[in-house]
């Protein structure tokens, strides 16, 4: 278990400084001029949208790290049952289960 809380915590702190790297690199805005084609435009919308994503999977973290303090990580929020330490080792932040995330999965398919 210490070695996932440290898991948990190293992602967590690499993804704060994704995060702070991106914040400073957006604050300087290209020039959105009439018809110009600016790959800085490009670049500065794909850090936006790459911002948006690592403050997303933080959270997760964030909330991997709640749980795993409160006693409830490892366990599937669906069914209750204990996440296979395999998956886990693979997605820390996995709150559901093999069978409950292919379950979940099959439904928003449809």
């Amino acid at each position: 278990m210490e070695q996932q809380r440290k898991t948990l915590q190293q992602e967590s702190d690499s993804l704060t400084s994704q995060i702070e790297a991106l914040e400073q690199a957006l604050e300087s805005r290209p020039d959105y001029s009439m018809g110009e084609g600016d790959p800085a435009i490009t670049e500065w919308e794909l850090n936006l949208t790459l911002l948006r994503r690592l403050k997303v999977e933080y959270e997760q973290f964030q909330r991997a790290i709640a749980r795993m303090e409160t006693g409830t990580y490892g366990i599937c929020e669906h069914c209750g049952k204990r996440i296979n330490p395999d998956r886990l080792a693979v997605l820390p932040d996995a709150t559901l289960c093999v069978e409950c995330a292919q379950k979940e999965s099959k439904s928003r398919q449809r």
